[in-house]
């Protein structure tokens, strides 16, 4: 079942161990690498979906850690991470219902620029150092405030 290799694939990724920051960065630039490889596609609307989906629960666990009680980040970073998060799930809709390559552009964006934010410490961490993110999609960002600082 395909849904279930692009799980044991997120899998592989965050199982590489290290701090939560580069597993998070890891797994950000996974999905967008998975989003960039859909977009080749166009016909494959399950394979759009599923990939989707799978980039949406990703958000949907950092939406729930950015919510628990006890999250460690500064009240301004926790309220751009929950828009930033609620932006997402509203783009992800509206993919779902008119899923098509170029939709991804967004999403692809964002999970670069935040995956490579988080893997930037990671070498003064005594991590790997941050791999190329890629060229920034062509459609817009996210609304004003809905960024985090990294």
């Amino acid at each position: 079942m395909p849904n279930e290799s692009a799980t044991r694939s997120y899998g592989g990724a965050l199982g590489q161990g290290g701090a939560p920051r580069e597993t998070e960065g890891r797994a950000l630039l996974e999905s967008a690498r998975r989003m960039a490889e859909v977009q080749k596609a166009p016909d494959d609307i399950k394979a759009m979906k599923e990939t989707a989906r799978l980039n949406w629960r990703l958000w949907t666990i950092f939406q729930a850690e950015v919510t628990q009680a006890d999250c460690p980040l500064p009240p301004e970073v926790r309220k751009n991470m929950l828009d930033l998060c609620n932006f997402v799930d509203k783009h992800t809709v509206q993919l779902l219902a008119n899923p098509e390559p170029k939709g991804f552009d967004v999403l692809i964006n964002i999970n670069r620029q935040i995956g490579a934010g988080l893997l930037a410490d990671a070498p003064a961490q005594g991590g790997p150092a941050a791999p190329d993110p890629g060229p920034a999609g062509p459609q817009g960002t996210p609304p004003p405030g809905g960024g985090i600082s990294v």
